[in-house]
């Protein structure tokens, strides 16, 4: 049973912002609409309830991900948080779908716009607003190696992409009186949010998958072995797998016959320490193996 703790993270701040961010824009976005009554504001302030939602997963998200190890999670729970980043990926796909609707909807009904200046106006703040939270939340999502803040944040340059485009038609349909190009350049912004949707939940199904560390951290982890296992006669089978900010490390390391059981012990804590301290979040565990069972390819040979 997980117990929620009490104290808040610094993630868990930042989420919780997200929420106020998400609902102060969703406000300010309907408000445009209202004034105007554009279709394209219309569906802008729809995809904003989705911002809520996906702020709120990924509150939830980070409070689970961030409980210790217990019993039946032994490995922690980090991998929650790519639940969250897949669930937004697939409600950008739906916000997409949304905006699609309502642009086929305007081409068939065109509307006229009422105060197009001060419904631009208000959108506007509200695009600032989430333009400037999109990127500290992009930018602490991946300090922290954090995928869901990581992915709330690219939801919200997609809402950015949404609304920047959104003013864009407005502007050319009250200068030019085509009120068409309304609904046909929301259509292709919603291209675009499909494409940053698709990308986001094929990135988090890969790691929900166990994806191998990257090639740089890979050779890191091999610099390590090859300047920390003196003593010790070859690294292989080395394995790696991400699960939110933690890299587990797994190889396998031989040894001597001869060599006694602490001393070998004592070269698996120093490169323990020299590749945790190298690659934060690191978890290692190293398997000791006699002389023989050297393998002749794909080892670090010391």
């Amino acid at each position: 049973m997980l117990q929620l703790t009490p104290h808040l993270s610094k993630h868990q701040r930042v989420a919780i912002a997200s929420i106020v961010v998400a609902l102060a824009v969703m406000g300010i976005k309907y408000v445009a609409y209202v004034i105007t009554g554009s279709v394209a504001l219309f569906s802008d302030a729809m995809e904003s309830i989705v911002n809520v939602l996906t702020a709120i997963a990924a509150l939830i998200a980070i409070r689970v991900g961030a409980q210790p190890p217990d019993r039946q999670h032994p490995f922690g729970h980090h991998k929650a948080e790519y639940f969250s980043a897949v669930l937004e990926g697939a409600l950008i796909i739906v916000a997409a779908l949304l905006i699609f609707h309502e642009a086929y909807r305007a081409l068939r009904e065109p509307r006229a716009l009422t105060d197009p200046g001060l419904g631009l106006f208000v959108n506007g703040l509200a695009t600032a607003m989430n333009a400037g939270w999109a990127w500290v939340l992009i930018n602490r999502g991946t300090i922290w190696k954090s995928p869901a803040l990581n992915g709330d944040g690219w939801h919200l340059f997609s809402d950015v992409v949404t609304s920047v485009g959104v003013l864009v038609g407005l502007i050319l349909a009250t200068l030019t009186g085509w009120s068409i190009l309304d609904p046909l350049l929301a259509g292709a912004v919603a291209i675009n949010i499909l494409r940053i949707g698709y990308r986001l939940a094929a990135q988090s199904m890969s790691s929900l998958l166990d994806e191998a560390a990257s090639p740089e951290i890979q050779e890191r982890i091999r610099e390590q072995i090859r300047d920390n296992a003196d003593g010790a006669l070859q690294a292989h089978d080395i394995r790696t797998r991400i699960a939110g900010p933690t890299t587990f490390i797994e190889f396998h390391l031989v040894v001597p016959g001869s060599m006694t059981v602490e001393d070998a012990h004592e070269i698996c804590d120093r490169l323990e320490v020299a590749i945790e301290k190298r690659i934060e979040g690191a978890e290692v565990v190293i398997h000791v193996e006699p002389e023989h069972k050297i393998k002749s390819k794909g080892g670090v040979n010391l």
